[in-house]
């Protein structure tokens, strides 16, 4: 499946960016590569995403990975990781459609669930409180397992 989506890989889990053009998916994962040692794109505005032993996996199209729109700047090449399992999903919104105390959600993509965070990109804060959650949902799968 081929998704409208970003996704950066932090250390071993993948996170999927989604939103509309121009809602701040390529500048937020950016701002993570720039901030975070171990974080590192997989894929810029498309996204293939695969089921392989249960779990989702994502990548980028051949065509464009290894490249970044960065507006102001123009299409880039950046270093890149070939595929990630997901771990997360982060659905970009304005900073007034997001709850101070939100409900636990989830996401589905092809059949799977995976935890579902909703952050307003552009936020100073945003690239910490989405590792956060990475590392909180990722923690806990590996601790079921």
């Amino acid at each position: 499946m081929n998704l409208h989506a970003s996704c950066v890989a932090i250390g071993e889990c993948g996170v999927l960016l989604r939103g509309p053009p121009g809602s701040g998916k390529s500048d937020l994962a950016l701002r993570l590569i720039d901030q975070y040692a171990d974080a590192v794109l997989v894929a810029d505005d498309r996204v293939d995403v695969t089921i392989t032993d249960g779990a989702l996996h994502a990548a980028a199209p051949a065509a464009i990975a290894g490249r970044m729109e960065v507006r102001g700047v123009g299409i880039v090449p950046v270093d890149y990781r070939p595929r990630v399992k997901l771990g997360l999903v982060v659905d970009l919104q304005e900073e007034t459609n997001i709850a101070r105390l939100p409900e636990t959600e989830s996401a589905e993509i092809m059949g799977i669930w995976l935890p579902l965070l909703r952050l307003a990109p552009f936020a100073a804060s945003a690239p910490a409180k989405l590792c956060l959650a990475l590392r909180l949902h990722c923690v806990s799968e590996k601790d079921r397992a």
